[in-house]
């Protein structure tokens, strides 16, 4: 008599083809629910800042209320943000030129040369930069960072285009501490972190057979760097610096107590300026005008259309990145 193995309970038993099948599309459709939902949210909050701006859009007109230069909500109830447009761009990029070379240096540092215990203090303060409240950064630019540059840079630079650069002295603007460059100093101070964080990643992602290989045919430490290491890891790098400049772009407290705020074009490096962001902080509760309420939510809309410009372009030039990597 032919025994019947007893199959014990604790085994589970395969789920059938029609389970599995019911299970695929289930998780199908929930992922694609999902990431559906960032994109209608994206469109969704687009349009209803439009919506909120229509009223001053429709007055200044499209391109207006882009490129004007008054901005008056008492007297003359004009709306031009074209200033703001180019405060926020000018200290965004030169925030991102001043930070990611120190970045990139401190990221090298601690993924190359720092032993691990001085490497590991050195990430924990670059990480703890990223969590410090903008109000703080803002804090610190007004009791320390603007009088520092006042006395050491602004003053001497100020003086001697007085005496000898006559011409000089009109672009450079009043030398209180309170101005564009310092809003460029603390802005990019406040961006390292992101590029540091993702660059360090990104070099320690490296294979090692490529750094062995390298040391193999004879190539120092500073060709490896230059010929391995940073070319593999050129889109962590970045990307990190996208990210750093969508961080800038969208900065608000620290750069509204430290620029000046002043509503005409930046001409000047130490003069005030101001931002979008800015703009939209100092003046939303003020509002008490329709118009007035309706322009500072255009300026919203227009730094929501300049913030998506400037990522879908980094993410097109990525991806162009990365098929170049892969082609050679």
């Amino acid at each position: 008599m032919q025994e019947v193995p007893i199959q014990s309970p604790l085994i589970k038993r395969k789920p059938s083809a029609i389970y599995r099948v019911l299970g695929d599309r289930i998780f199908l459709v929930l992922v694609l629910a999902l990431a559906l939902s960032i994109v209608l949210l994206t469109l969704g909050l687009g349009y209803y800042l439009y919506l909120g701006a229509s009223l001053a859009i429709n007055k200044e007109g499209v391109f207006g209320f882009l490129t004007g230069t008054t901005w008056d909500p008492a007297l003359k109830l004009e709306f031009g943000i074209w200033p703001y447009v180019v405060g926020t761009l000018i200290t965004s990029l030169a925030a991102l030129v001043l930070s990611v070379p120190v970045a990139l240096a401190a990221a090298i540092f601690t993924a190359e040369y720092a032993p691990r215990w001085l490497a590991g203090f050195i990430n924990y303060l670059v990480d703890l930069m990223a969590a410090v409240p903008s109000v703080v950064y803002g804090i610190w630019g007004i009791f320390v960072l603007a009088p520092f540059l006042r006395e050491i840079f602004y003053m001497p630079v100020f003086l001697w285009a007085a005496e000898n650069a006559p011409w000089l002295s009109r672009y450079l603007g009043n030398p209180s501490g309170y101005g564009l460059f310092t809003a460029i100093v603390i802005l990019s101070s406040m961006v390292i972190p992101f590029t540091a964080a993702l660059s360090r990643d990104a070099i320690n992602l490296v294979p090692a057979a490529q750094r062995e290989g390298a040391y193999a045919l004879g190539a120092t430490r500073w060709e490896v760097m230059q010929m391995v290491i940073l070319p593999y890891a050129r889109g962590g790098i970045f990307a990190g610096a996208m990210l750093a400049l969508g961080r800038a772009l969208g900065e608000t407290m620290a750069v509204a107590m430290v620029i000046g705020n002043g509503n005409i074009l930046p001409y000047t490096l130490f003069g005030p300026a101001s931002t979008m962001p800015a703009v939209i902080a100092l003046e939303l509760k003020e509002a008490v005008e329709d118009l007035h309420y309706s322009a500072i939510i255009g300026v919203g809309f227009y730094l929501f259309l300049i913030a998506f410009i400037v990522n879908a372009t980094a993410s097109y030039l990525l991806n162009k990145l990365k098929v170049g990597e892969q082609r050679a």
